[in-house]
């Protein structure tokens, strides 16, 4: 299947931009922007509750109104948790496109599809609703974002022969992992002749910030980034048309530009060290976050939970003291010790952490 506009294979995910206080900042954003077009790239990706639904306003304002609508690839999702019956998915779609101030969307995602999700968008007739906008031209392409088993993955695809292309959670890290099965999901999307974008290929800066151990290993291969790394090898799969990076500042998108502008696949001894580095991470027990902070949405106390996971894991790679660990911690406006343990992180996690468990971990480890 052809998907037309695309011009390379790396995508600008609107989730972490960088923030002045708690708006967005648009210079920031607008000098990435201009460095990611010029380069060559187009793609851009987006969700209605990114940054708390002020990724879908930045893009209004500093990426469509500079740049032609043909220029530039958009994708937005619908996301289960703001509609709950068949009724809301049309006035979501239309506010979606009025947010971001376009008249189409390029792709339109299922957004974190697992097997309880699956069943509201068949209940609310979720995936017609998407083919008829489709044939009013308002939607170019439809896919799903899956976070789940490859068993339900091939069979959300048997069932739904509408769904074109499928975002998967892949990284060198998760491959063999369990619970994200990357592979198993991946060779799920190929069996069903489906093209495969790629989510989290860093795991939200887990393997940009690797330990000096970690980093060690790698240092035979040349001076590439830990980043680098992580984006080639998701990049070389041959049913991946797209790998997407949360990029929050220029740094990151310069060196991303780098990897991907001149890309290079992976090697055999490359992949190999890869997997040795996988295997420090998981001996430095890590919690597994990427930093989605849907947790934060629908937290109650309001708990900066990716943050704490992320100070955790630096002191947990001998990265920071335990000391700095609980600075860090403390900087949040509620601290693990506020959790009431009401679960409501624990339903919208696409990593299935048992959040609850974790804060109570680090509360007694670091604070």
């Amino acid at each position: 299947m052809s998907f037309e506009n695309i011009k390379k294979n790396f995508g600008f995910g609107c989730m972490r931009l960088k923030m002045n206080g708690e708006e967005v900042d648009y210079a920031e954003f607008c000098r990435m922007i201009d460095a990611f077009m010029a380069a060559g790239f187009n793609y851009f990706d987006t969700a209605h509750g990114y940054i708390g639904g002020k990724s879908e306003k930045a893009i209004r304002d500093c990426l469509v109104p500079r740049y032609p609508r043909e220029s530039f690839v958009l994708t937005n999702k619908l996301s289960s948790w703001y509609y709950n019956t068949e009724e809301d998915i049309l006035p979501l779609f239309e506010s979606q496109l009025s947010l971001t101030g376009v008249t189409y969307f390029d792709f339109y995602l299922l957004h974190a599809v697992n097997h309880e999700s699956y069943e509201k968008i068949k209940s609310t007739n979720a995936i017609p609703i998407l083919k008829g906008l489709k044939a009013e031209g308002k939607i170019r392409h439809i896919g799903m974002s899956f976070h789940d088993s490859a068993e339900v993955l091939d069979r959300i695809l048997t069932e739904q022969p509408d769904i074109e292309v499928v975002q998967l959670q892949i990284n060198y890290l998760d491959m063999d992992d369990p619970g994200v099965q990357s592979a198993a999901c991946y060779e799920v999307a190929k069996k069903h002749g489906k093209k495969v974008i790629v989510m989290e290929p860093v795991k939200g800066g887990t393997l940009a910030n690797l330990s000096e151990r970690a980093k060690n290993v790698l240092a035979p291969f040349g001076e590439g980034s830990p980043a680098s790394f992580a984006l080639r090898f998701v990049a070389s799969m041959s049913e991946v048309i797209m790998v997407l990076s949360g990029m929050g500042n220029m740094e990151m998108m310069l060196d991303n530009l780098h990897t991907m502008g001149d890309f290079v696949p992976v090697g055999e001894a490359e992949c190999e060290a890869l997997c040795r580095v996988r295997d420090i991470i998981r001996e430095e027990n890590q919690i597994p976050c990427t930093s989605c902070n849907y947790c934060f949405e629908v937290c109650p106390k309001k708990i900066e939970i990716s943050s704490c996971f992320r100070a955790y894991n630096a002191y947990a790679a001998a990265k920071i003291s335990e000391e700095n660990a609980e600075q860090e911690i403390r900087k949040g406006k509620s601290l693990p010790s506020d959790c009431i343990r009401c679960g409501a992180c624990e339903k919208v996690c696409p990593q299935g952490i048992d959040i609850r468990e974790k804060l109570a971990m680090i509360h007694k480890k670091v604070m």
